[in-house]
């Protein structure tokens, strides 16, 4: 049998505690006579991406967390008007494409790819029924949905084949639609008339969530699609409307809304329950979305000014995160100093302590600087210590 050291190349340390430990060590703690070994955290968050070109609410949103568009909504000028503008992501900048035919509040009605997206329904001066594919580079008017209506939720996994569930028509109703590539066919309704809901997974294999009905503001209803009909499933956490979903039926993601204020509010669905995850960095609703249940990207939105805003977060789950560890000392003790540079690389300058302020400065790791008040006169090619 191989030893420990064959296998990875190191012999188990005795060590004193946990000084020097590294992620993926084994080692003999002589302080508490036990082997113990140090596994890398895995977590899940939203961190910050590149902000779209125009400040939007309400947008449609469709495509992956690297290759995203989002289209149409309301913007803040001129005057708050509606939008049909068009950009594209490609996992580090957004560029704006031809835009809708028809400007319009999509917020939900939406599905499908970069290159392959169907924006349905909405709002301009009134609740819509107009339907656009999407081809790649252009946008082209297609049959309309039987019932005009707006705050839609919307599936489908590309231009040829989507769901759309739900809405406020001239109040909220439980209508759903299914879409062929060329047509409009109505099908079973939700159990309960739902507007303001998200929606996520594809034309067979969705789920709608959240939104209002005339009797609860915040709803915390799931509905489960099977292709024929849907079927009340585990509730979300937090109820809330305006939300924005993202993923599939056995695996979406809930993300931001409003119950009674703008949430952040995060929730995974594992094909059986929903639970609570890391919030966005910046609560909002009407979020375009885009992307899956462990790469996904929210996209502009309202905010809690509130007003439109640009900002764009990405979400990925089981993640390598990192922590704190104890390094090498300063020369000197000392508070309120000055530093720059990167983790192997960062200069340490001036700053007090008991002996009165210190024009010393001092280089990580390489080089150890000590200066004067106003001129470098020492350096040494030695670490801190």
């Amino acid at each position: 049998m191989a030893t420990y050291k064959e296998s990875v190349g190191t012999a188990v340390r005795d060590i004193a505690g946990e000084d020097g430990v590294v992620t993926g060590q084994l080692w003999y703690d002589t302080n508490a006579n036990e082997y113990k070994y140090r596994q890398q955290f895995v977590g899940s968050a939203w961190s910050a991406a590149a902000p779209t070109n125009t400040d939007r609410g309400l947008a449609g949103g469709a495509g992956i967390q690297t290759a995203a568009i989002i289209f149409g909504g309301e913007k803040t000028a001129p005057s708050f008007t509606v939008t049909g503008e068009t950009e594209l992501y490609n996992g580090s900048s957004w560029t704006e494409v031809n835009d809708m035919n028809t400007g319009r509040q999509i917020s939900a009605g939406n599905a499908g790819t970069q290159t392959s997206a169907l924006g349905f329904g909405g709002f301009d001066t009134a609740s819509s029924a107009k339907t656009e594919s999407w081809n790649g580079s252009s946008w082209t008017e297609v049959n309309d949905l039987n019932t005009a209506r707006y705050y839609i939720a919307g599936f489908g996994a590309d231009n040829t084949a989507a769901l759309s569930a739900g809405g406020i028509a001239t109040a909220r109703v439980a209508v759903v639609e299914s879409w062929n590539g060329s047509s409009w066919t109505e099908v079973n309704d939700l159990n309960a008339d739902t507007g303001q809901a998200a929606g996520a997974g594809i034309a067979t294999l969705g789920l709608v969530f959240g939104g209002e009905n005339p009797g609860t503001a915040f709803f915390d209803k799931t509905e489960s699609w099977n292709g024929t009909s849907f079927t009340e499933v585990g509730d979300l956490n937090n109820g809330r409307h305006t939300l924005a979903g993202a993923g599939t039926q056995p695996a979406a993601l809930a993300f931001g809304g409003v119950n009674p204020n703008r949430t952040g509010q995060t929730e995974l669905w594992n094909g059986t329950s929903w639970s609570e995850q890391n919030d966005l960095a910046v609560a909002r609703n009407t979020a375009a979305p885009a992307g899956t249940s462990t790469a996904a990207l929210a996209s502009t939105g309202v905010d809690q000014t509130p007003v439109f805003t640009t900002n764009v977060e990405e979400w990925n789950a089981n993640v390598a995160v990192g922590a704190w560890a104890t390094s090498g000392s300063t020369s000197t003790t000392r508070s309120d100093l000055a530093s720059i540079g990167i983790q192997t690389s960062a200069i340490a300058a001036g700053g007090t302590n008991p002996g009165g302020f210190k024009s010393l400065t001092e280089l990580s790791y390489f080089i150890t600087w000590f200066s004067s008040v106003d001129k470098l006169v020492k350096f040494e090619t030695t670490p801190f210590s």
